[in-house]
């Protein structure tokens, strides 16, 4: 792998490469060397100071390399001729020689090798949402859901999807969303670390092409009050190690196999607590708010998409795209956090056989709070400061994240909330409030 990567620079002329790796909340982060520095940084590494790295170590531990995956890299093609560049994906090593416990990647795909080691490949598919603005705060169309007329943004999609097939990545469909001025754009399904990756080779992808043609954009799950907010829906599904899909049943009215509903049962337990690291953000929690399509109620259904967690529809002959969508996830969360701990609630649902209450096809958002208690329905966190304390007892997904992980993560959302109060005002408890657009935007 790594002389077909240094053939492959020589052919096509690559003068620089970029290593990308992200940091706890899930930033890009990246170094940039020439490519005479490509075959020592494949052997051993790139050095850098891991003490500037939101969540990362202290100071007197700072110094930490980046291993590049040889599997990731691709040429980024927005890149100039005369300056084209590559990127890698990394893993960060720490002073003792091993993978840092803090890097999320790393975290992800620990995760993945222990669903692995059960025979379980698990796979993901995010639906990205987004916005794109003109002059600070301006929508960039007034158009609305699939529309075709007044959709401005479709060449803008189309030179995205574009950029992403020439990097090996694979779009699915691109819209307008319901909001002005909002779109989606849906990653290929794969397994969770490669859908993890080109979640954040797509958010940059979006970012670059906007700065390119004068725009913004922005993944804030709740720009305005009046309208919907951002998601990131997750379709999941397990399969074995041979390629087949572990959640199809024919016998069932779903077509949902047991196994599948085990998994969704862990998801539904362990709900609240995954909420700080799908919806990881203070204005998340304004996105999830009746009456706006987003999930307020920790429930399963097919048709109703009030619910956390939905069934599509099974197609005759596509028995591999059986599948759940886990709805709760916005698009500025770090997908390898995410994903992590979403498979670990999974597999714990899994591994205690749990068994999920009956769905629930009603309009949640008519129940009274009699009829909530009834069917035992429970809601998500409030916001993040209620989401984190959730975090604080799940002993499950600590475990996932790893102490040092969710020890930081913990620290930094709360530090978070406090900077948010600080700016906060009871008239403006369900608007946005300016320091959320500075800081998210």
């Amino acid at each position: 792998m790594k002389k077909e990567i240094l053939k492959r620079v020589k052919k096509e002329g690559v003068l620089f490469f970029q290593l990308w790796f992200s940091d706890l909340p899930g930033n890009l982060k990246r170094v940039d060397l020439p490519t005479d520095l490509l075959e020592s940084a494949l052997e051993d590494g790139v050095w850098f100071d891991g003490s500037s790295i939101e969540g990362f170590v202290r100071i007197f531990e700072s110094d930490m390399r980046l291993l590049p995956d040889p599997s990731t890299f691709q040429v980024i093609p927005w890149s100039p001729k005369e300056r084209k560049t590559a990127r890698m994906f990394c893993s960060v090593i720490g002073q003792d020689g091993r993978p840092f416990e803090g890097d999320p990647r790393y975290i992800l795909k620990k995760m993945m090798e222990k669903a692995q080691n059960l025979g379980f490949i698990y796979n993901t598919g995010p639906e990205v949402e987004f916005f794109l603005l003109k002059n600070d705060l301006e929508l960039y169309d007034r158009a609305g859901y699939f529309d075709a007329t007044g959709d401005l943004a479709q060449g803008f999609r189309q030179q995205v999807v574009l950029y992403l097939k020439k990097m090996q990545i694979a779009a699915e469909t691109d819209h307008h969303e319901v909001a002005p001025g909002q779109y989606e754009i849906d990653i290929h399904y794969a397994d969770a670390l490669t859908t993890a990756d080109n979640t954040i080779t797509l958010k940059h992808t979006i970012q670059r092409t906007a700065y390119h043609q004068g725009l913004k954009a922005t993944f804030i799950p709740k720009l305005f009050f009046e309208i919907n907010g951002s998601g990131m829906h997750t379709h999941q599904s397990l399969f074995n190690l041979k390629g087949e899909n572990l959640f199809y049943d024919k016998k069932d009215s779903y077509h949902f196999s047991s196994l599948a509903y085990h998994f969704i049962a862990g998801q539904m337990k362990h709900a609240r607590a995954l909420s700080a690291l799908c919806a990881p953000t203070v204005v998340s929690y304004k996105r999830l708010v009746p009456g706006y399509e987003a999930p307020v109620y920790i429930c399963f259904a097919q048709i109703n998409r009030a619910a956390l967690i939905r069934i599509p529809r099974y197609t005759p002959g596509r028995e591999k795209s059986t599948r759940c969508e886990f709805r709760s996830p916005d698009p500025l969360a770090n997908p390898y956090l995410a994903f992590a701990v979403m498979l670990a609630a999974g597999l714990d649902g899994i591994e205690k056989k749990m068994i999920p209450p009956p769905p629930v096809e009603e309009d949640v958002y008519h129940f009274d709070d009699q009829k909530l208690k009834q069917l035992n329905i429970q809601t998500l966190p409030g916001s993040l400061k209620e989401a984190v304390e959730e975090l604080k007892k799940d002993q499950v997904l600590l475990s996932a994240l790893g102490s040092h992980c969710a020890q930081k993560f913990i620290e930094l959302k709360e530090k978070e909330w406090e900077q948010y109060l600080s700016h906060y005002r009871q008239d403006l408890k369900d608007q946005v409030t300016q320091w959320e657009i500075e800081k998210y935007l």
